[in-house]
């Protein structure tokens, strides 16, 4: 078995290369084959030259580089296409979640004989302590995603997730979103098909003045959903769409 762990980046040069060492000093824990696949989307900071920095601490980090930024969709979904693992984690770069989730992960997989293990704040044995105005967009979401999709789940968010290949392989060929809501559209297509997802508590180390999202992207968001909601229920893109081939360019 071999694990796959794709970091989607955009201006995170304060963060990344902690963010990588973490990974990597985790990583040699585990008692699998493993791959960091470091992708930066079109960073206009020092991101880049943190990347290549951190390559020559780390063996057998790849590195990825698009021309500009084009959402965190796009760059996990290039990341995917460069991944060779059984198993693939998505991983954020914000330094706000500790890479030993990752291990927790992998035997809640396991033990749960689950397809596809997520982080949620929502558990009740996560340890999460965050801004009020996060606290409420990120129950308006749930319950938006919940009516509107039927996903049972109390949380798409968090920037830790680990799926089965084969999971990955069959639902991201069609996923259209590529920037917020491309959780969303991943996980709603993952329950239409069938596989089983587990929510895993986790521990937020918020860091004050990392809250990026903006009213605007709030509104793309709902917009977002409200389009995955039509193709999935009105015009079954998903599924006259399912086993296309997958390709992305760069």
């Amino acid at each position: 078995m071999k694990l796959s762990v794709i970091l989607p980046v955009f201006n995170e040069e304060a963060n990344v290369r902690a963010t990588l060492r973490g990974l990597d000093e985790t990583l040699k824990k585990i008692n699998m084959e493993h791959e960091i696949i470091a992708v930066d989307d079109g960073s206009t900071d020092g991101t880049w030259d943190e990347f290549k920095a951190a390559a020559s601490e780390i063996d057998g980090l790849k590195l990825v580089r698009c021309n500009e930024n084009g959402g965190k969709g796009q760059a996990l979904k290039l990341g995917f296409e460069k991944s060779s693992g059984d198993i693939v984690a998505f991983f954020d770069a914000g330094d706000e979640y500790s890479s030993d989730h990752l291990v927790q992960f992998l035997k809640l997989m396991d033990g749960e004989k689950a397809e596809v293990v997520i982080g949620s704040k929502r558990h009740p044995e996560s340890k999460v302590k965050y801004p009020v105005r996060r606290i409420f967009w990120s129950a308006v979401h749930n319950l938006a995603v919940k009516i509107l999709l039927g996903l049972p789940v109390k949380d798409t968010q968090v920037g830790v997730k680990v799926f089965k290949r084969e999971v990955l392989k069959e639902v991201m060929p069609p996923l259209l979103v590529k920037r917020y809501a491309f959780d969303v559209e991943l996980l709603a297509n993952v329950h239409r098909r069938g596989y089983k997802i587990v929510e895993a508590p986790v521990e937020l180390n918020f860091k004050p003045g990392s809250e990026k999202i903006r009213f605007k992207d709030i509104f793309r968001i709902a917009l977002d959903i409200l389009a995955i909601s039509y193709r999935m229920r009105v015009l079954k893109y998903y599924d006259r769409v399912k086993g296309k081939v997958f390709q992305v360019g760069s």
